[in-house]
């Protein structure tokens, strides 16, 4: 059988640049950051700790009787899949066979974490004798991408993907070899993270890999490449994909977005945390492979890049590795620096850019990058936006502690 193409048909995003995929890459594109002081949702807080945080009021998108069942990550989740779901032309009342042949994949590094800190304060905290009734099935880390699914009335296989940070990005990935090779139409797939309690913040700050806040210029905390950068900012996030076979979108009349073109992973096999250079370019030679392009065929690359000092130095170090030459030519930015460490949803969070920046014609700036590390020596388009005309294809990367890597590559659809 001919593996089927594997377009995109849909995109949906909420984070701390907006609600939207069209306001966050806007936001992206301006250079203008989501990172503010902290604010917990209990009495502790972790003073002077930047975050990207979404501070307004989430999208009103389910019933109030619904409310126990989602976590704040489910929620997230949910407005970003309704949002692609929407663009790609889909719903929920659609035909048993639709149904039938649509799944969801999901990704989420901490899953309901805002429903288990609750049931912690309720016992510990307050001396409560009990959590609440609904705590399983709203903190489990399937919950978002169930809830997704009965919410679409998708009918086939929904896959969880917990991966630390490449767990949305490994959603993508799998969801693209699951069409490409005939197993279902359609997967909505992608990510969400709502990790910003005290809890979670904490164990992080103990790991000692999180930047300070800049006092004056909070939005200026994570400074990916930078000389001096002080680590990620850990933030919040949901990001979804419509993807979907090319003989299944061009019968429903869908409109194309993008192609879905390559996909590698692999593991490091070397260490807990720290990043192995090696291992980071398996996953985008596999990619390149998958696609079957040359590395000089990439025109631009959003890059996992969040500002700690190991892991901007060996994805440099990587991207050299696989591209050559090339890398002197490759445009790269990391939308962390705006966006922040959304975990899990990072890696669809990127992706969702990525594809924007094709379709656009434009590629992010690496924002706050006036002060570059000399061993960080390539082209990371710093401060300012770029409109490149002959952009055709990009490359979305994402690593993550364990070792695993992830590498998707998009061409246009023109």
């Amino acid at each position: 059988m001919t593996p089927e193409r594997v377009v995109i048909t849909g995109l949906g995003a909420i984070s701390a640049l907006g609600a939207g995929a069209d306001a966050n890459f806007a936001a992206a594109l301006s250079g203008q950051s989501g990172i503010v002081p902290l604010q917990l949702p209990f009495e502790r807080q972790r003073p002077a700790m930047p975050a990207a945080q979404i501070r307004g009021p989430l999208p009103d998108l389910i019933k109030r009787a619904e409310a126990p069942l989602f976590d704040r990550y489910a929620l997230l989740g949910w407005a970003a899949a309704s949002e692609a779901l929407a663009q790609a032309g889909l719903s929920a009342d659609a035909d048993a066979v639709l149904r039938d042949s649509s799944g969801v994949f999901w990704g989420s590094g901490m899953g309901g974490a805002q429903t288990v800190e609750a049931g912690y304060v309720d016992l510990f905290v307050d001396g409560k004798d009990r959590v609440r009734p609904l705590s399983v099935v709203a903190g489990m880390n399937n919950a978002a991408a169930s809830q997704i699914a009965m919410k679409c009335g998708f009918g086939g296989a929904v896959n969880n993907y917990s991966n630390a940070c490449v767990s949305s990005a490994q959603a993508i990935g799998e969801a693209y070899r699951h069409i490409r090779h005939g197993y279902a139409e359609r997967v909505l797939a992608g990510g969400s993270e709502a990790l910003l309690t005290y809890g979670v913040v904490s164990a992080w700050d103990a790991l000692r890999v999180l930047a300070p806040l800049d006092a004056d210029h909070p939005q200026r905390s994570c400074r990916p490449f930078a000389r001096g950068r002080g680590g990620l900012v850990l933030g919040e996030a949901g990001a979804a994909v419509m993807l979907e076979s090319l003989t299944s979108a061009q019968a429903r009349g869908a409109t194309i977005l993008a192609e879905l073109v390559g996909y590698g992973a692999s593991n490091d096999a070397t260490h807990i945390t720290k990043p192995d250079a090696g291992g980071q370019a398996r996953a985008m030679r596999m990619a390149l492979a998958q696609a079957g392009l040359a590395p000089e065929a990439i025109g631009y690359l959003n890059a996992h890049a969040a500002g700690t000092p190991a892991g901007d130095l060996a994805e440099t170090e990587s991207i050299k590795l696989v591209f050559g030459d090339a890398a002197r030519q490759l445009m790269i930015s990391s939308t962390k620096s705006m966006h922040g460490h959304t975990l899990g949803a990072a890696g669809a969070l990127e992706f969702v850019l990525t594809v924007q920046a094709l379709r656009a014609r434009q590629v992010p700036p690496t924002a706050f990058l006036d002060d570059v590390d000399p061993e960080c020596d390539l082209d990371y388009v710093p401060l300012t936006a770029r409109d490149v005309p002959g952009l055709r294809v990009a490359m979305s990367n994402s690593f993550a502690f364990g070792g695993s890597n992830a590498a998707l590559v998009v061409r246009d659809w023109s």
